[in-house]
This record gives C-alpha cells, structure tokens and sequence, in this order.
C-alpha cells in the first residue's frame, strides 16, 4: 500500500534542486507467503535490486535507486523487543538504519506496495518507525498533520465523528491547497504528538495511504466497457500519471498538462512532486514469488520518480514573517533615535513620531504572542480534557463489558470501544435516545439490534430485517455473548466483544484479527483451508493464495449486494472458486481463480466478473451510492428506497450478456488407439463440481467414407497405426438435465471442443428452451499419417467438451475455421504433419536407383516363387505323415490367438461402458435437503443397493476378462503342441 509523506524544507535549501529520493526495503515473508511455500525471487547488492520471473528463469530485470534495505532475514528479537542482525554487521536493515537514512534528511514521500507500510512508517512495539523518530528529532517544523485514504481526507487530531466523506481540499492564491476544517493544536513536546493512549499528532508529514495498490497492474489489463473503472483507485491512478508527466520533464521533453487536479491525493501532493518540498520514496516489497507481478509494478512506478525534480524555498508563515518584519523595522527605528540623540539636533516631532511608531510595533508583537499563548492554553486544555477521557474510558473498561472494532488496517483496530453498561441499549443509525449506541455503516438501520446487560449476563438482539453474525453464524433470535465473541453488524462492521473482567483471563486478543472474521464467515460458507491428505497438516499451496482472495473479496461482496438493495438495483453479487472441480485434458487441475457472479434477479441475466473487474466496478459503485445519498435527504431516506437509474452505458452494475462456461466433461480417447468404439454418458461438472448436465457422447473409428469399422479392424498393438491413415467420428447425442435452462427457460445453450492440434474451438448449433435437447451434431476428424505424437495423445489425453450457456440478447459462438484444414467432404484433417520430407536427389542419380531397385525386386520374386513351392511340398508331406489330418484342418480355420485377444478386448471396453454408467449413477445419488430419518435410511438402503450392483458388474466384467484371456492361452499351447 502506498504511503506519502511531506516536509518543509530548511532555509538553508533555499532555491536548491534535487531529484525525487527513492528507496527500496525487502520486507520478510508474511503468514500467507510462508503458508504457501514461498520462494524469495528479490536479490539484492549494494543499491541494487534484482528480481527474477518465477516462470522464466532467465528473466531477470535489474533496478537502481538512492537506498536499498534488505529486511527479508537475518534478524533476531533482542531482551527489549527490538529487531536486530543476527551477526554484528549483517545484511539486516532495521529501524535505526532505516531513519539514519531517511529520518535525518527530510522525508518527503514514502510508497510501498504490500503489507510493509505500517512497520516502516509507524513501527511496532519498541521498533519506533520514521514518523515518531522524525517528530522527535524535527519538533520545532511541526505543521500539520493529515490523512488521505481512498480519496478522503480525515483529520486525525479529532476524536469526535468525522464527517461523511472526509474533509474538502480548497485552493487559495496565497495557501495553495489546502484542507478546509482541519484541526491544528499547538504542542509543547513530542511525546504530546505520539501518546500510547491516543492517535492525536501534529506534524508538518502528510501521510498517504491508498488501498489496493497491489491490484493496479491486474486492473489495467483488462478491458472494460466502463473506461474510468480501468483503475481500482483513481488516486493512484492520477498519481502514476503525475509521476511520468514529471519524469517526462525532466529529461527534457515537452509536456503540457500535470494532472495534479485530478484527484485529492495530487493536489496536496502537489508540491512534494515537482515543487517546493524535498522528497523521499520508500517502495516496501514482497519478495515471495507469489508477489512477483505487484513487486515489479512496485518497481517501475518508483524507477519512474527517480526523474522527478524538486524546487525547494524557505517556508514561513504569514505570522512569522509579520513577526519578522516588525522586529526589523523596530531596529530600524531604533537606529534613528540613537543618530538623532547622537547629533542633539532639536527634532521634538520626529522622534515622538519614531516612539510612537516603535511602541505601535512592540503592541503588534506582542498581541501575536499573546494569541500563540492563548492558543497554547487552549490547546492545553483540550489535552487535559483528552487525557481525561483517556482516564475515564480505562476505568469504564474495568468496570463494563464492551465491543472493540476490529479494522483492516491493524493500525486501526481497538481505536472505538463501544461500553455495554446495565440495562438494554440500542444500536445503530440513531443516536437522538440517551440509552443508544450510535454506529454508521452500510447495512446499518436506524434500530439495528439491542444489547441487554442484566445479571452480568449480555445477550444481543437483531430487530426486523437487521443483519447480525456472530462467530460466522447469522442470528435472527437472542443470542447470549461469550467473551471474545465476533459480531458484524450490517456489511461489514466488524466487532470484537470483550466480556467482564472477571472473564477475561489471559487470553491472546491478537489473533482475533479482520481475517479470522472473514475466514470465519469463509468457513460457515464450506469454504475453508483443506488439507493436502489424510493426516497432514500442510495446506495445499495452490488453494492458498485463493482462500486468501476469497476472505479479501468476502466483506466487499457483502458492501455491493447491501448498496444494491439499497438502490433498488436488483442484483445479487456471489464469490465462486473459478476451476475448483475441473481439470485440463490430461486431468491436470485447471489454476484456480476467484470470480463474482452477478445475477439480475428480475431478467435472470448472469454475469462472471474476474477479481480485477469486479473491484473496478466496485469504486464506481460506491460513487453512485455516495452520490444518492448526497441527494437525499434524512426525511427521504425513512421514506423509503428509491431506484437510481443510470444509462446502460454508464451503470456499473449492469453489463451486455455474453455466453458463460456452465462447466466440463472429459472424453477420454484412449480406445480410438485401439480403434475401438466409445459410447459415453458423461457428466458435466460446474466450476465449484456441482452437475450441470449429463452429455450422451461416441467415439466412433471409422473409414475415410464415415462408414463404422467392424471386429476385425481392432488393432492390439497400437503403434500399428503409425504412418497409416486413422479416421474416426466425434457424435454429440444429447445433453439431458440441462440445470441452466431449469433456472430459466428462455436460455440456450452450445457444446464447445477442441481437439489435439485445432487452433480455433468447435462449436455445435445453438439450442434453446429444452432442458433435454438432441444435438445430433458429428464431426469426422482425419490424421492422414498418423504420428507418434498424435498416438501419445489418444493414449493419454481426453477431448474436454465445454458446456456453454447463452441468454437472450447474447450472440452464438461461431466455429472459427481459419487456419483449420478440411477436405471436400468436410473431413477434418489433424496432425497434419504429413511423411517424412526427402531431400532432393539428382534425376539421372535417381534413375539409375530405380534401375537397381528393379533388378532386386525381379530377383526377390524368383526366390520367392521358389520358397513357395518349396513351401507346398513341405505341407503335403507333414500332412501325410500325421493321422490327424481333419483336426488340422479344423484347427487350421480357426481365427487367430490374436482376432480372438482383440473380440475378448472388446466385450471388455463394453461391459466397462456400463460399469461407468452405473458409477455416474452413484455420483449423481444424493439425498434430498429435505429428507428426514426416514428418507435417509431410505437412500441409505438405495445406495446400498446400487454398490452392490455396481461391484458385481465391476466383478462380471473382470472375470470374463480373465476367463477369455485363460482360455486364450490355454488354445495357444494346444496349438503349440499340434505343430510342434
């Protein structure tokens, strides 16, 4: 996440020039890196950072900046909590190398990209950050001190409500920007800025902080119809654009416009980029290979402000330069009164004049002085008052239970405590009754739930149409609290709740962090961490990183559903794992991703938004919501919703249809090999493996004409085929149980493939309104000399059969035929690699060749006719010596061991066929949601039975097999013993 920060510069760098500072620190894995078994792909020597694609070991991108940290490892915790080397003089960056750095000089802007921020910055424990050593060593440059988050300044020197939308940046000639209602306290020392107890500081360093940074470059990938929803954070966004537009100038090339206006960010950085101000990045990066994409943007966007230049100017205040001049103008005078009296000239009116303007001077100084003082003692006052507050909440908490917020940002977290005292309190938007608890967030209502404190005993309940979860449970009833119970109330007010002191014990607060909520609310949904196999602890690294996009997603769905019930949107908004079930044609798991399925609950129109897309959408989102309830009034609001409406093209919660992938179904082709046909019941499984539908597929080995092959053609060996032609059919039957068209009738859908070296998918004829529609699609494929790599292919690789959805209002999917070769008979030719290419030979070489080939081939047929009658004889005399010469010849017109292998392997394939179907009868056996004990001893009974089925044609098939295959061998060595 990136942070900012700003500083005046010192007289002494008056007018100076410099470029933007930039420097890099390596951060250590955090628990989701080191879960996943993260590999480090950031090195790092000197000033120097490398960092390496995870995917290509030979692309590696080297960068330079002014400083570089490595924090990554070789660090210890000390008696007194501090980070350390491990070895005196070792590698390891901490705080205090950190600030002798950047600290002492003037930190200006700090950027960082992933959980690193907060420790460089702000520090923990004993490892004080830049911002508390910089207030301790540069005391007397205190200005202001402010906050920009998502685009909205908070003042964080008031401990009351903030306003809706932080507070406005104005522009004056003389101020330039600045932010209109900020707090500024005067302070006496520093450790009035930094209290333990209190966030309340005052300096002249503008922190920054922007949410999703590491989303940046994901984002702008994709397109989007929505142009302006390209960027997940518009002030990052216009940030990166300032940047380059200053780097542009400052290798000399022309540049029009500086967007600084076009965000809140910008214009107060406006002159720490560029203008009066001196300045510091500090680009915070994850070396874990996982990271790989945001550490590179991190990269480039810092490698960029690098070519930033600054012009810093003295910085005084109105007041002080006020001060300034009078004090000068008072020596002046005083000057002339000394030469006047000096010289004894006579000039009673003169210096009267001089005395009074001199004693007019003194009053000025003085009043202003007077009003710092009084501001002091104001100031005073308010942290009297503050640090009563402070004294009185520590009290409150060893006397009551209360509710502690739990933030994001951990820095936020425990900042309100919200006290449960006796009696029954309500909570929500209302804060006009003297025994409510007033709390504002999406979701919220205006009586949202009641708290009841009675006999030391709190129990939490939801009113009417509320939204409350406790430990990742909705609750609609009375529910009593434990301690250290998590409430979320609404969206995604997140609540932490602390029983009696009596209860608390010493118990370990610090786990219970914003992701053991959302993993909670994860887990009540079935979506939690597996393990890789029975009896071990290890967590798949693959389904890492999505579990933890899935709990990040979690509480921003449940903001977009609440704002579109609230704008009468009519749209419901759905994590889903992308792949979870579904497998490439190898059987190889498919990358998992998570996506946002969108449904229109009136027209039933779906959409699946990508991560990326859906967080775009979700600021513009939020813009709309802002502005209707800018719109309207508190009156209004109790009256009721109204519906925003916006242009198609303009809503973000609205997009053209487009056909969906409903789900799989693998075709295995191992029998085409053999060339043996194939007929399928197959099951069509969903993203997240839920049956979509049952597909009625062939494999059909045929003749170049599309005729069936019979028995005979049934090859056991089959490298047979090699450098031969191989025809066969693929047939789509039917699809049957279609659950797409059950949801809505007015949908259609199509059956996708594509097979071995196709370039473009092949789509069937679009079908609608049917949950059992006929296909009757064939396709007759062709290889017309058969390769060894297509034959590795068949024996392990399936045809994966892709299952589309269509809306209404959406096009079909068309077969793109280009680059695709066909006959006439619009026979599909695959491995079209052809036969050897021989190198061209002289014609005179190659007739005498051919000359030579056809004497040996005249001289092979004589041998030949002489083995041949040589042959007879030998037969005629075999036969006259043995007596049984009917049972040779009966044996003699039996069909081969090896016609025989192949018909036995064939009843096989078929008996399997129906053991197959008999196993997708299982999967699809379930009991129904609604079945009571009864039922389930039913189903019980019914899966019993169809086990049993299922093993006894599983049994049949094998023995005949084996019995086949004896009886084989058994014929064989009779044989043998015949003619032996």
């Amino acid at each position: 996440m990136p942070t900012c920060c700003t500083m005046r510069a010192k007289a002494s760098d008056m007018h100076s020039k410099d470029c933007v500072k930039v420097a890099v620190r390596v951060r250590p894995f955090n628990k989701r890196e080191r879960d996943a078994g993260s590999r480090c792909v950031v090195s790092m020597v000197s000033s120097s950072i490398t960092i390496q694609d995870p995917r290509d070991s030979q692309n590696q991108r080297l960068f330079c900046f002014d400083y570089a940290y490595w924090s990554h490892s070789g660090f210890m915790r000390d008696h007194s909590g501090l980070w350390v080397p491990e070895e005196p003089g070792g590698r390891y960056a901490d705080q205090d190398s950190v600030f002798q750095d950047l600290g002492e000089g003037i930190l200006e802007n700090a950027l960082q990209t992933g959980s690193g921020k907060s420790y460089s910055m702000v520090g923990y424990g004993p490892n004080k950050g830049l911002v508390p050593k910089l207030c301790d060593r540069l005391f007397q440059a205190i200005r202001e001190n402010q906050e920009n988050r998502q685009c909205q300044v908070v003042d964080l020197l008031s401990r009351g409500s903030r306003t809706p939308g932080g507070l406005r940046v104005r522009e004056e000639q003389q101020r330039g920007f600045y932010v209109e209602g900020l707090r500024t306290v005067p302070c006496e020392s520093a450790p009035q800025i930094f209290s333990k107890e209190s966030i309340t500081k005052q300096s002249n360093i503008n922190l920054v902080d922007l949410a999703g940074s590491e989303r940046q470059r994901s984002s702008g990938s994709e397109a989007d119809r929505l142009k302006e929803g390209t960027a997940i954070n518009l002030s990052l966004t216009t940030l990166g654009n300032v940047i380059s537009a200053l780097a542009d100038v400052a290798v000399g090339k022309k540049v029009v416009h500086i967007p600084y206006r076009d965000s809140v960010l910008t214009k107060l950085l406006q002159s720490a980029l560029g203008g009066n101000s001196r300045t510091v990045m500090i680009a915070t990066l994850s070396p874990a290979d996982i990271c790989y994409e945001e550490s590179l943007s991190t990269l480039r966007y810092a490698e960029r402000a690098k070519r930033i230049q600054n012009r810093a100017v003295v910085n005084e205040s109105p007041t002080e330069r006020l001060v300034k001049e009078l004090k000068a103008e008072n020596a002046r005078l005083l000057q002339r009164l000394s030469r006047l009296g000096q010289e004894g000239r006579r000039a009673n009116d003169e210096t009267k004049e001089l005395r009074q303007l001199l004693a007019h001077n003194e009053l000025q100084i003085r009043a202003i002085q007077t009003l710092w003082e009084q501001h002091l003692q104001e100031a005073l006052k308010d942290w009297e008052q503050q640090y009563a507050n402070i004294t009185q909440e520590r009290r409150m908490m060893q006397m009551h239970p209360y509710i502690l917020n739990i933030n994001e940002d951990a820095q936020l977290s425990g900042v309100v405590k919200l006290f449960i005292q006796e009696g029954e309190w309500d909570i929500g938007l209302c804060d006009s009754s003297p025994r409510s608890i007033s709390i504002k967030g999406l979701g919220i209502q205006e009586r949202h739930a009641v708290f009841r404190n009675e006999q030391r005993r709190v129990t939490l309940s939801p009113l009417t149409g509320s939204k409350v979860i406790v430990n990742g449970n909705t609750v609609s009833q009375t529910t009593e609290l434990q301690h250290l119970d998590r409430l979320i109330l609404g969206s995604n007010c997140t609540y932490l709740f602390v029983g009696y002191p009596s209860e608390r014990g010493g118990d370990d607060w610090s786990r219970y962090d914003y992701d053991y909520f959302q993993s909670e609310l994860a887990a009540a949904e079935g979506i939690h961490l597996g393990e890789s196999s029975a009896g071990s602890s290890q967590t798949d690294p693959s389904l890492l990183a999505v579990f933890y996009d899935y709990i990040k997603l979690m509480p921003m769905v449940a903001e977009v559903n609440q704002m579109s019930q609230e704008l009468n949107k009519g749209v419901d908004f759905k994590l889903e794992i992308k792949n979870l079930a579904l497998s490439d044609p190898k059987g190889h798991d498919l990358e998992k991703d998570i996506v946002v399925r969108v449904t229109s609950k009136g027209s039933k129109q779906v959409w699946v938004w990508s991560k990326a897309k859906f967080v775009n959408r979700k600021f513009l989102m939020e813009e709309v919501y802002q502005n209707h309830q800018a719109e309207q009034s508190g009156d209004d609001r109790l009256e009721g919703m109204s519906t925003v409406t916006l242009p198609r093209d303009k809503d973000p919660f609205w997009d053209p249809v487009e056909p969906l992938l409903l789900g799989t179904a693998h075709l295995w082709l191992q029998s085409l090999a053999f060339r043996i046909p194939l007929e399928e019941q197959l099951e069509v499984l969903g993203s997240e493996g839920t049956e979509e539908a049952i597909l009625q597929a062939q494999l059909v080995p045929c003749t170049s004409t599309g005729l069936p092959l019979g028995e005979d053609d049934i090859l056991i060996d089959p490298s047979e085929i090699l450098g031969r032609r191989l025809d066969f059919q693929l047939a789509l039957d039917q699809c049957c149980g279609l659950r797409w068209i059950r949801e809505a009738r007015n949908r259609g859908v199509q059956i996708g493939f594509r097979l071995f070296d196709c370039s473009q998918p092949l789509y069937t004829p679009a079908v609608w309104h049917n949950v059992n529609p006929l296909l009757d699609h064939r396709v007759h494929f062709a290889s017309l000399h058969t390769s060894q790599r297509l034959l590795d292919y068949l024996q392990s690789s399936a045809v994966v059969l892709e299952l589309w959805g269509l809306q209404e209002g959406c096009t079909h999917l068309i077969s793109s035929l280009e680059g695709v070769r066909m006959t006439t008979e619009g026979i599909f030719i695959i491995d079209d690699s052809g036969p050897a290419e021989i190198a061209p030979v002289d014609s005179a070489e190659l007739g005498c060749s051919v000359r030579v080939l056809q004497q040996d081939l005249e001289e092979l047929k004589s041998v030949n006719a002489s083995l041949k009658k040589e042959n007879h004889s030998l037969r005629e005399q075999l036969n006259t010596a043995r007596n049984g010469v009917e049972g040779v010849r009966s044996r003699s017109v039996r069909p081969s061991c090896d016609a025989e292998f192949a018909r036995a392997l064939k009843v096989f394939y078929h008996s399997m066929t129906s053991v197959r179907g008999q196993l997708q009868r299982l999967r699809r056996h379930r009991p129904s949601e609604e079945s009571d004990l009864l039922g389930l001893r039913l189903f019980v009974d019914e899966q019993s039975r169809l086990l049993r089925d299922f093993s006894e044609q599983l049994e049949d098939s094998v023995s005949t097999l084996k019995q086949d295959v004896a009886a084989i061998v058994r014929r064989k060595r009779e044989r043998s013993g015949v003619w032996s």
